[in-house]
């Protein structure tokens, strides 16, 4: 069983930063994919940033530059993070493992970014 935990959300003033991390349960973890997500409230959650096994990165196009995302597999932790933060990063944030063709998510951690 994997569990996610995510963490460092908060309220920040746009152009100002935070670093969510991810933290995961269980063996293995280096050999996963795992991505970040966000939902606003009234959308769908949509895909935000992805790591791979081998530290291959990829991001949606509204983050580029802005938006990092890392790994310690050592401390089986993903981090994002996030500098010149604009309202519309407001959202709550979710990982993802994927493992063996499943997916698993965290509890997602609230980013309110204000004008």
């Amino acid at each position: 069983q994997v569990q996610l935990v995510e963490s460092g959300g908060g309220l920040v003033q746009a152009g100002g930063s935070l670093r969510l991390s991810c933290a995961a349960s269980g063996s293995s973890f280096r050999l996963n994919v795992i991505g970040w997500y966000r939902q606003a409230p009234g959308n769908q959650r949509k895909w935000v940033a992805t790591i791979g096994s081998s530290g291959i990165t990829n991001y949606v196009d509204s983050v580029k530059g802005r938006f990092t995302i890392s790994r310690d597999n050592a401390k089986n932790t993903v981090y994002l993070q996030m500098n010149s933060l604009k309202p519309e990063d407001t959202a709550v944030y979710y990982c993802c493992l994927n493992r063996a063709g499943s997916d698993y998510w965290g509890q997602g951690t609230q980013v309110t970014v204000s004008s």
